[in-house]
């Protein structure tokens, strides 16, 4: 057969910003929140005997001895590889017997064969067939966009929408966006969805889905404002539609009244758990975890025995260094998940765990926890932060027992860093590095994780020139890795070596000029020092820019600001980053702002705030040693 190349496939899934070291547990235990719920099956294996007996003879069949030797014929063809004589054999008898199966089967042979305009013509032949079928319709609007015609879209979806169910339509408007984004041109697709949806805005079964449909084409074309506006009329018509929260939630942070309707739409009682786990996991991947907190608490509350949410509430309080409440998260989690922790695990924790009520005391009697699909899920990521959990308590004892129970192989180098930190805690560097070091490699990714691995546990007891050393070897085996060179920038800072760290880091803007962490680290060492402010805070404002939201960047802006004697904004600017991430280092600068402004009392109760969760933080310390401040 003849024709362009076709391969049909699904929707791309959305790059994925890397994530940090540091971060890789919880950036683990948001991805549970993306996990869907399983289908009730109905069993019908107890039908009595007696209904089949009852069961009406099946209808005449169509399959006539001509037919059955033309699709014979047609089978054999494709069997001896010429598919294009099957094709023409199967598609006349679809002709003939005018059969949704046959023309669907001639499709799917030129589709195998990769005859995109074969497969195309069977379509059209289909829908001339039968003008009403949605299948024909589907196949006709998916082979179009393989074969990249765009232009030639609008007939087969306005005939798809206007030929769909009334109580189907929604949904279908709802999902065309999806197939509009795999355009090239989204300013196109644009003017193709507004003449798609337009008709269907002042259908009361529709109107809220047109909306979010024209929302989302919008967006696409770069005109948020305009999308915004189409959610905040959706939600007019619809209070309870998720599909408004959701379209916003795509522009948070940086679309101006984009929140407000997700915070509106969650203040609702009845507001759909996915909805808050999707704003749980925007608010994490922008660093607000105290607010993602909130979040997950108000929805354990409402929702106990949904496991998930435990597990990410654990490791976001892991972040925010409230270890114990970590844990009655996370052993929450693992009663849910179908595992009971070991005794002795258990007693050991129970100190750290039980504060306040714990998460069962809060669970309805009404709400039994869903068993688990193929018995006790994977827990991996649940020993892992508890083991982190109790180490951050000091419990290394502790720690070491909910390592051992690691068994997946893939996560070993994860399990012997953790179990590395522990040594090296103790005393048995040289120890600790080697057994990262003994882990094995099967691919270069491989040894680029080792080589992180031992400097961020090298970072972690404050060896600065070991790390450094390990980072630049990294460096070398892989040159362009703008992770690996930020990294090892960070530790040249540390080390003092200002003119090195700025080296790597503006080799880290030249490689890629859209890494936020690397503007604001430059920006934030300038001003830190007291040098080229005005260039340390363009720096931050641009870091801003690709990164809105992110409280530590907003901590620095506010920090540039003191610096150059904006007090007033530098304080509004750092109450937003401590109110959206409590952080220890944000505290201290905070609180040096207040102490300033002569607001002591209240930079006093920051300051002790920021001690009780990280009384060893350097910054926290030089701050109150430099202000001569006891606490």
């Amino acid at each position: 057969m003849t024709g362009p190349h076709v391969r049909t496939c699904g929707p791309r899934p959305p790059r994925q910003r890397p994530a940090k070291p540091a971060l890789h547990l919880l950036t683990a235990a948001l991805m549970a929140l993306s996990g869907g719920h399983a289908l009730a099956q109905a069993d019908t294996s107890a039908a009595p005997a007696a209904a089949a007996a009852k069961t009406p003879p099946p209808p005449p069949s169509a399959l006539d001895a001509p037919l059955f030797y033309q699709l014979l014929i047609g089978e054999l063809e494709l069997k001896e590889g010429r598919p294009g004589n099957a094709y023409q054999v199967i598609l006349d008898a679809a002709r003939r017997q005018s059969d949704d199966d046959l023309f669907q089967r001639a499709v799917e042979i030129a589709l195998q064969a990769r005859a995109g305009d074969q497969a195309l013509a069977a379509t059209q032949a289909w829908r001339e067939a039968r003008p009403q079928s949605l299948a024909a319709m589907r196949y006709q609007v998916q082979i179009l966009l393989a074969l990249n015609r765009g232009e030639a879209l609008a007939e087969p979806l306005t005939a798809w929408l206007a030929a769909a169910p009334v109580m189907e339509r929604p949904g279908l408007i709802a999902s065309l966006p999806r197939v509009l984004a795999r355009l090239p041109d989204q300013q196109k697709a644009l003017a193709l969805a507004s003449r798609l949806f337009t008709p269907w805005l002042d259908q009361p079964a529709t109107r809220t889905a047109a909306r979010v449909a024209l929302g989302r084409a919008h967006l696409s074309a770069g005109l948020p404002v305009q999308a915004v506006g189409l959610a905040r009329a959706a939600v007019a018509d619809d209070p309870a539609a998720t599909g408004p929260a959701l379209l916003a939630l795509e522009m948070v942070p940086a679309t101006a009244g984009a929140e407000a309707l997700v915070t509106d739409y969650l203040a609702r009682d009845d507001a759909e758990p996915a909805v808050r786990l999707a704003y749980v996991r925007t608010l994490a991947q922008g660093q607000r975890y105290a607010e993602a907190t909130r979040q997950l608490e108000r929805l354990t509350l409402q929702r106990p025995a949904l496991p998930d949410p435990w597990l990410t509430l654990g490791a976001l309080r892991l972040e925010l260094k409230q270890p114990k409440e970590a844990e009655t998260a996370l052993l929450r989690f693992v009663e849910l998940a179908g595992a009971t922790p070991p005794a002795a695990v258990a007693a050991a924790n129970a100190a750290g765990a039980a504060t306040g009520s714990t998460a069962s005391d809060t669970e309805d009697d009404d709400e039994a926890p869903p068993p688990a699909a193929d018995g006790a899920r994977d827990l991996t990521q649940a020993w892992l932060l508890l083991a982190q959990a109790a180490e951050q308590r000091g419990d290394l004892k502790t720690a070491e027992t909910w390592l051992a129970k690691v068994e997946n192989p893939q996560r070993l180098l994860e399990v012997q860093a953790r179990r590395a930190g522990l040594m090296a805690r103790q005393g048995q560097l040289k120890e600790a590095r080697a057994l990262i070091q003994a882990v094995p490699e099967r691919t270069g990714d491989d040894a680029r994780a080792k080589l992180v691995a031992e400097a961020q546990l090298l970072r972690d007891i404050k060896r600065w020139q070991d790390a450094a050393t390990v980072l630049a070897t990294a460096s070398q085996r892989f040159p362009d890795d703008t992770d690996l060179i930020y990294e090892q920038a960070m530790v040249e800072e540390k080390l003092d070596r200002l003119p090195e760290m700025e080296r790597l880091l503006r080799r880290v803007i030249a490689l890629k000029p859209d890494h936020p962490h690397a503007h604001n680290a430059l920006g934030y060492s300038l001003a830190d020092r007291g040098l080229r402010l005005p260039e340390a805070r363009a720096l931050i404002v641009r870091a801003l820019e690709l990164s809105p939201g992110d409280p530590f960047i907003t901590d620095s802006l506010g920090w540039v600001e003191f610096r150059l004697g904006n007090k007033d904004e530098a304080l509004r600017l750092l109450r937003q980053a401590y109110a959206a991430r409590p952080d220890t280092e944000i505290a201290a600068h905070l609180g040096e702002v207040l102490w300033a402004q002569g607001q002591r009392d209240e930079a006093r109760r920051v300051w002790q705030e920021a001690r009780g969760r990280d009384a060893s933080n350097e910054v926290l310390r030089e701050t109150l040693a430099r202000l001569k401040v006891g606490l």
